[in-house]
Order: structure tokens, then C-alpha cells, then sequence
């Protein structure tokens, strides 16, 4: 029996962003693959990166940061290292204050996502940690891969 939207998995086509992920060592665990931790870590750096990338400038030097309100990660197969992976990122919700990351792992050559992830940013200002609208130049690296599925002025 299907369970709904959980049962629909993402394609590499629906991601307007990639990221190459290595994989360390270290991110096994005695189970012999990447540990769950890493995969948020793996989720934080996509995002990052690619902001950074996106912007031309360090995100920490905008004025307004970033914070990560919610993250959420669905483990669909193992993957761990010397794996090749890539991390497709999308924005699904680009709000007044706030942008929603969709992501998948893929391994090299694989159709399916490893996992998929919700990553959300709210941004505050940096002094107070009050909400803040998202500065320009994230509003407008970010409209540009936005999913359609929702904006909000």
C-alpha cells in the first residue's frame, strides 16, 4: 500500500544544482557505511558551497546569516566510502525570511537517491538572531533553482 508523496522518490532531472560529495574514511561506521550523521554534514555543506559559489561572497559576511532551522534526511540505501557521490539541490520554498532545500545523495552511475533531504535556512540578523528578510543576493542565486513548488514574496 502506498503511503503518499514518500513513495515518490526524486530523479536527477529535478535538481538544478550538483555538488560532488567525496567520501572520507571516516565517515564509515563499524556497519561499514556512512554513518546518518554525515549525511547532514554531506547536506550542509551542498548548500553552502553552493551559496558561496552562487553569491561570490562568504555567506558569514552577508548582512543577514543563514541558521539552520530544520533538517531532515530519508535513508533509502547504504552508500559510504571510497563511494563517488554527488548531492542535487534544489530550492522548494523561497520565503520572506526563509529558503527550503530539497536534496538527494546519488552514487556515481545510480538513477535512484541513496537519500533525500530538507534542509531549512531562516535568516536572522546577525546581532540579534531576529528574522530578517533574505538578503538580495541569496533571494536571487536562489529564484533561479527554485523547484516551483512555492514562493512566497
Amino acid at each position: 500500500m502506498a503511503d503518499g508523496p514518500r513513495d515518490v522518490l526524486p530523479t536527477r532531472a529535478e535538481f538544478a544544482v550538483w555538488r560532488p560529495m567525496p567520501t572520507r574514511w571516516a565517515d564509515n561506521d563499524q556497519y561499514g557505511h556512512a554513518n546518518n550523521v554525515v549525511y547532514y554534514s554531506w547536506f550542509d555543506t551542498a548548500v553552502n558551497g553552493w551559496l558561496m559559489q552562487a553569491v561570490g561572497a562568504d555567506v558569514r559576511d552577508l548582512p543577514a546569516i543563514g541558521i539552520v532551522a530544520e533538517t531532515s534526511c530519508r535513508f533509502l540505501s547504504p552508500v559510504g566510502f571510497p563511494d563517488e557521490l554527488a548531492v542535487g539541490l534544489r530550492v522548494d520554498r523561497l520565503g520572506r525570511s526563509s529558503i527550503t532545500y530539497g536534496l538527494a545523495v546519488f552514487a556515481d552511475g545510480e538513477d535512484a537517491p541513496s537519500a533525500v533531504g530538507r534542509f531549512v535556512h531562516v535568516y536572522v540578523d546577525p546581532a540579534t538572531r531576529r528574522p530578517v528578510p533574505v538578503p538580495d543576493v541569496v533571494r536571487d542565486v536562489a529564484s533561479a533553482i527554485t523547484s516551483g513548488a512555492s514562493t512566497a514574496g
